[in-house]
């Protein structure tokens, strides 16, 4: 099944999505009077939380709207309503560096092998930098380098600590597509030298800036995709820049959730993006520039499109 979180009429709505349309869930099961409980249907995080008894009654509710063909209000072009990102408001949102290693030849780097080493989680602010489908990257006033990253997005269903890669898969509610933008040249002390850690921090804050998660544009169950060899690509203004498969990275999915449930507790509707492979635009010196269009699209999810703006 595929969610989307959406605003309509100025309320944000959780709703199903139908090919070039969304069934608004909770309106949905008012109008059809379900007797069941319907605080699932509240919102993204609320649905993950309800576990499976929320999609079997999302999977019904989509069942009746479409064999009935009723009720006509619950059922919405995705063209009349704006989509936010899937989880609008995630307490957590880890990233992975270097889980490709075709990345991490590109950038010079060594060996991604996974024997020799762990991966390697950091955190991005996301009530800043998680930004909508279509909303506008914003290059920061002090932004000099900024570069794109189409990675995979796995959104945590349950609160999972200390799990086993096995036990993991079972705690992934699903899957998204999530656009880790990079200001790869954060200079914050021009013309002044940097100690290793001093480095370390730049690449880090510049991870930061505001908008620069675009994530979206819907989440799709976990049941319903096999994320072992998806295809990701990204495309700036039409021309394709990255172009893999999720099979290339070197911790998958399961492993990463395992680890990071060793070191904190993950909540539903947390946000792991799993890494990007290579097609960067730093190697070669391209980066965005306002008028620019980003698509990053994966295979079995769709395209998350933002446009490039100056701050």
């Amino acid at each position: 099944m595929k969610l989307a979180t959406f605003v309509h009429r100025g309320q944000e709505r959780l709703g199903a999505v139908l090919e070039d349309k969304v069934v608004d869930l909770a309106a949905a099961a008012e109008e059809l009077n379900e007797s069941r409980p319907r605080e699932a249907l509240s919102g993204m995080v609320a649905f993950l939380e309800a576990g499976p008894a929320a999609r079997t009654l999302a999977d019904s509710i989509v069942h009746r709207v479409t064999a009935a063909k009723k009720p006509a209000d619950a059922v919405l072009s995705l063209s009349e309503v704006a989509l936010r990102p899937p989880v609008p408001r995630p307490k957590k949102l880890f990233a992975l560096a270097g889980n490709y290693e075709e990345h991490v030849r590109e950038t010079g780097g060594g060996t991604a092998d996974r024997e020799r080493r762990s991966p390697r989680v950091f955190m991005k602010p996301p009530s800043t930098t998680l930004t909508t489908p279509g909303a506008p990257i914003a290059i920061p006033r002090i932004g000099r380098k900024i570069d794109w990253e189409v990675e995979l997005a796995v959104v945590i269903g349950a609160r999972t600590k200390y799990v086993t890669p096995a036990q993991a898969k079972e705690r992934i509610g699903g899957y998204t597509v999530l656009n880790d933008i990079s200001e790869r040249g954060f200079d914050p002390r021009p013309g002044q030298e940097y100690e290793e850690w001093d480095k370390f921090f730049n690449w880090l804050n510049g991870k930061w800036f505001d908008s620069f998660a675009p994530c979206g544009p819907w989440l799709v169950t976990a049941d319903e995709l096999d994320t072992r060899s998806l295809r990701l690509q990204l495309r700036k203004n039409g021309e394709t820049k990255q172009d893999s498969r999720t099979d290339r990275m070197t911790f998958n999915c399961a492993e990463l959730v395992s680890w990071i449930s060793q070191i904190v507790t993950l909540e539903p509707g947390d946000l792991i993006a799993t890494g990007t492979p290579a097609g960067i635009g730093h190697p070669v010196g391209e980066y965005l520039h306002p008028g620019d269009v980003v698509e990053a699209e994966i295979e079995g999810i769709g395209v998350l499109r933002n446009p490039v703006v100056a701050e």
